[in-house]
């Protein structure tokens, strides 16, 4: 049966390492590991690579299996049986983390963090290991913002004998609830930095990347080519300037935001891009009314 790869690959020519998904493979995990790939570096074009980590993957815009009879995730959630009703926002793919909690049934009360895989205004798709039921109600916490929302058990998929993908659907859309936060905006820019962190397996690392967008709390960085996971905190370093910065969203592997993570700096005194940013707009001061006249 073809299976779907993401594989990391290093351009020879320098540090700059690159996911690349490879789709409805017959070979298997260990004899991708020994091949060579094509692919393309940012930075010298094209190239080949032997992969330095690879994992088997989902794409999330795969179709839907045709001997599935169950809902597939990459459908809108919420569902319902009885009858199609139209999405109510586009589903995207990003990773928030988030908190969910209440009770799984015999099981009792839960705490789980988690992270979200699609999202809309009408809720989000979630893996978890607590063991829901459909129409349960839980709470999910927006752990950037720290807002809450009750939600509803939409839709269950069994995702491996540990886990579950859980559809959960707000009472009523929420279209802010999942939106990037910028409170100040952000312009289009590439520069060229070094990113160190740690990379999963809590190795620390050290790479070539580039600015995609900046903004003066924050960045979108292209080419990060270990996963590193949201909340965790990275360097980043310009010419000789450098700061710590907090990994915020991070964009899936097999989605055109692959290889890209925002971060907002975590060290408002320094300023290590240089860079001339637009101010946010301001509104206007209240004028004192008028007293009213006898």
């Amino acid at each position: 049966m073809p299976r779907n790869f993401a594989i990391r690959l290093r351009c020879p020519k320098g540090d700059s390492d690159s996911w690349v998904t490879l789709s409805n493979r017959e070979e298997s995990l260990e004899q991708i590991l020994q091949q060579t790939w094509d692919f393309k570096c940012r930075e010298h074009g094209s190239q080949q690579g032997i992969p330095q980590e690879a994992m088997e993957v989902a794409p999330i815009d795969d179709p839907q299996p045709a001997q599935k009879t169950t809902i597939s995730y990459a459908v809108p959630f919420p569902t319902t049986p009885a009858k199609k009703s139209p999405r109510s926002s586009e589903r995207i793919p990003m990773r928030v983390p988030v908190v969910i909690y209440g009770f799984a049934g015999k099981s009792g009360a839960f705490h789980e963090d988690a992270e979200t895989i699609l999202v809309n205004s009408s809720g989000a798709l979630v893996t978890l290991k607590a063991k829901l039921a459909l129409g349960d109600t839980v709470f999910l916490i927006h752990k950037g913002s720290r807002q809450e929302q009750e939600v509803r058990v939409a839709y269950l998929d069994a995702y491996s004998d540990r886990e579950t993908r859980v559809g959960l659907a707000f009472k009523t859309p929420v279209p802010e609830f999942w939106k990037r936060s910028r409170k100040k905006p952000r312009v289009p820019k590439t520069l060229r930095v070094i990113v160190k962190g740690t990379d999963p397996k809590g190795h620390p690392f050290a790479q070539s990347a580039y600015t995609v967008d900046l903004s003066e709390d924050g960045a979108r960085l292209d080419g990060i080519g270990f996963l590193t996971t949201p909340g965790q905190t990275i360097e980043v370093r310009r010419l000789w300037r450098k700061a710590r910065f907090r990994v915020v969203w991070i964009g899936h592997v097999g989605t055109n935001e692959s290889n890209q993570v925002g971060v907002v700096g975590l060290q408002a005194e320094k300023n290590i891009w240089r860079v001339e940013l637009p101010k946010p707009a301001t509104p206007p001061p209240l004028q004192n009314p008028k007293p009213s006249e006898k």
